[in-house]
């Protein structure tokens, strides 16, 4: 009879660095590819560095890391709402498909309530789509609640150029 090992990998979550954007910005990708939308990432890694990093930061962001390798990421900012005042808004949190079920995603999660928390915040909310049942279950592990009336609206860029120029 031969020991079972189990080799146990350690997932350290820390906080997002400028030099981790061209991995986020894979994770992204991959995210974006999940929810059959490959080509609506428009970002680039420029972008996405000077957002998070520049003079100017709009985002924050913690990645997980295992043996190293950043295997998934959370990305926040800050939203006001007139109801409520000063609300988190979690805009992404993505585990690599490999790395699913070491509770990376719970991790992440975590990491930004505690930053919610710690920034006197209302409260936090995000966005997730009614298909994706995977994301649903994890949100309702936490007691999470949907809204069921308010509706996602939305312009681009090209829409707004043409409004702005009536």
């Amino acid at each position: 009879m031969g020991a079972a090992f189990f080799v146990r990998m350690e997932v350290v979550v820390r906080r997002a660095e400028a030099r981790d954007v061209p991995r986020m910005l894979e994770l992204v990708k991959e995210l974006a590819a999940f929810e059959r939308a490959p080509d609506e990432v428009t970002v680039t890694g420029q972008h996405m560095l000077e957002a998070g990093f520049g003079d100017h930061p709009v985002w924050v962001g913690w990645v997980a890391e295992v043996e190293g390798a950043i295997q998934g990421m959370a990305v926040c900012y800050e939203r006001y709402s007139t109801w409520k005042g000063r609300r988190l808004y979690l805009e992404d949190i993505i585990v690599t498909d490999a790395a699913r079920g070491k509770r990376i995603g719970e991790k992440l999660f975590l990491e930004c309530a505690r930053y919610a928390v710690g920034q006197n915040y209302s409260g936090m909310l995000w966005q997730v789509l009614d298909w994706n049942v995977d994301a649903i279950r994890f949100y309702d592990r936490f007691g999470a609640s949907y809204s069921k009336e308010w509706l996602n609206g939305s312009l681009e860029l090209d829409q707004l150029k043409n409004l702005a120029a009536l």
